[in-house]
């Protein structure tokens, strides 16, 4: 029998959280799993957030699952729009059974607390590590009625061992053609940062602003994100300018050989002269050649443009948990399992 010991805290700040530093930089390689993150998350979220920390150990080994509270009894994943993939956080390398047990103890834990919620939402959770089937398993397990669908996707390409003209040569011709074409026709001029730079953050947030995009969920937040990546010398802010305007930016982080790609825009008004393809062939060719990375993610979202730079695409799940000890969440999971029943009825 393996014994587990698990714990319910409500601030990211409690002593007991990471007493050994285990959400740390240092012990945590991607970016969404690390403490400070989830402190950012919390302190510029849009209304008060009540977090919801449940810990478990066994053996040495260590999980967090990282809630909030929104409300009507209901908690969801302590994520936000630029969170591209929620999963538990392990530390001491457990085994696929001990993750399972870990988990399972503290999806009941939950289940038993004196105001349990009716419904746990989690999303994106990325299903191609296993971690949306890992998750929706532990809930089975400790008793809750489970529904995973996939929410969105996550596209990557894989470069390790790839020179950058390697991998350019392998996208599309149109692709190509158009790099090829617009360049010669401008004098653009690309930066790349790897430190934050306020002048240059000032002609990402106005590119962001001139663009098609829609208004940014969170500028402070990011912007914080940004100034802490930058310090760890993970920022990656690529600049293109025509004629000393910035005409396209984007924001890239590097680190534990992935680059991330969180942000990029252009104005409406240069589309045309397509400098977003100029500074992302740009940001590719520095991060292959120069950052010498193993993969590249495109975060979340499904736009066709993404097909052109990146290999495959793989699911992002949406998990929702419903407590059958309170009639609410009796009421909510017949109303997914009715909505499930719809769509294949539909697909058919």
């Amino acid at each position: 029998m393996v014994w587990v010991k698990g714990e319910l805290l409500t601030s990211l700040d409690a002593a007991n959280l990471d007493p050994t530093a285990q959400l740390s930089r240092e012990a945590q390689p991607i970016l969404y799993d690390r403490i400070d993150w989830f402190r950012r998350l919390a302190n510029h979220a849009s209304a008060k957030t009540t977090p919801l920390i449940a810990r478990a150990a066994s053996d040495g080994k260590l999980v967090w699952l990282m809630l909030q509270y929104v409300g009507n009894c209901r908690f969801e994943a302590l994520a936000n729009w630029y969170t591209t993939g929620f999963r538990p956080v392990f530390a001491g390398n457990p085994d696929d059974a001990r993750k399972l047990i870990m988990l399972t103890a503290i999806a009941k834990r939950i289940r038993a607390m004196r105001d349990s919620p009716q419904q746990i939402t989690l999303s994106p959770v990325p299903r191609e590590d296993g971690t949306s089937t890992l998750l929706a398993q532990a809930f089975k397990r400790a008793g809750w009625l489970v529904f995973a669908n996939q929410t969105s996707t996550s596209w990557k390409a894989r470069v390790s061992g790839l020179s950058f003209d390697e991998y350019w040569a392998a996208r599309p011709g149109q692709l190509r053609s158009t790099f090829k074409r617009k360049n010669s026709k401008a004098d653009f001029n690309v930066i790349i940062y790897d430190q934050f730079d306020e002048t240059a953050w000032e002609e990402f947030e106005a590119v962001y602003a001139d663009s098609w995009k829609p208004e940014e969920g969170a500028p402070a937040f990011l912007r914080e994100t940004a100034v802490f990546e930058g310090a760890a010398g993970c920022l990656r802010l690529g600049v293109c300018r025509l004629e000393g305007v910035a005409v396209a930016a984007q924001y890239w982080t590097v680190e534990g050989g992935t680059a991330y790609i969180h942000k990029l825009a252009h104005r409406e008004s240069a589309r045309e002269l397509s400098p977003g393809t100029i500074l992302s062939r740009a940001l590719f060719q520095h991060v292959i050649d120069q950052d010498a990375v193993d993969v590249i993610d495109f975060g979340t979202g499904d736009e066709p443009y993404k097909a052109d730079w990146m290999d495959a695409s793989t699911p992002l799940d949406r998990i929702d948990a419903y407590n059958p000890r309170r009639a609410s969440g009796l009421i909510g999971a017949a109303r997914a399992l009715i909505s499930v029943l719809v769509a294949r009825a539909r697909g058919r």
